[in-house]
């Protein structure tokens, strides 16, 4: 594949480590806002509670997965061929990678949100309630860490595959 159609390729990871960025970022700023603040601290953040989903949990994930792994998923990409000389073993799974880690970190920050604050509320008004709900909660995470987590197999095996191409051709 030619340089610059593998360049193009890696754009989407850029972007969307911008995106994630800027959301986390975004929410940085939203929950040091006092009376956010003192709501997030009523339901246990960052210790325990609804408020741990939110503040660490949701906000850790947006940045450190979304942000800076999904960055350096493209740095890998583009520097295991520029340093080698070699092809990524496969670009089908370049994309796969993406598209996986993009869509279960988005899913994983979005399930954390949500019930960090439906929960909060109840905490709050009804804490009999809270384990109603919070029941959902390990089925729904579960399922979208496994669609992040299989972003992240997806990128490792690519990248094993490449350095025992590139070990084979050597």
């Amino acid at each position: 594949m030619p340089p610059e159609s593998q360049h193009r390729r890696l754009t989407k990871f850029l972007l969307g480590a911008a995106i994630f960025f800027f959301v986390g970022t975004v929410q940085g700023v939203v929950q040091v806002l006092p009376p956010i603040r003192a709501w997030l601290d009523a339901v246990g953040s960052p210790i325990s509670g609804p408020g741990h989903m939110i503040d660490p949990l949701a906000h850790a994930h947006i940045n450190v997965v979304g942000g800076l792994v999904i960055l350096g998923m493209a740095f890998t990409y583009y520097l295991f061929p520029t340093i080698t000389g070699k092809p990524v073993w496969s670009q089908r799974l370049v994309d796969h990678s993406f598209w996986w880690t993009a869509t279960g970190v988005s899913c994983f920050y979005t399930t954390l949100l949500v019930f960090g604050l439906i929960e909060g509320k109840l905490m709050l008004s009804d804490p009999q309630a809270v384990h109603d709900v919070h029941k959902y909660y390990a089925p729904v995470i579960s399922v979208v860490a496994t669609v992040m987590g299989m972003g992240f197999w997806i990128y490792f095996a690519n990248v094993l595959m490449t350095v025992r191409q590139s070990a084979r051709k050597s």
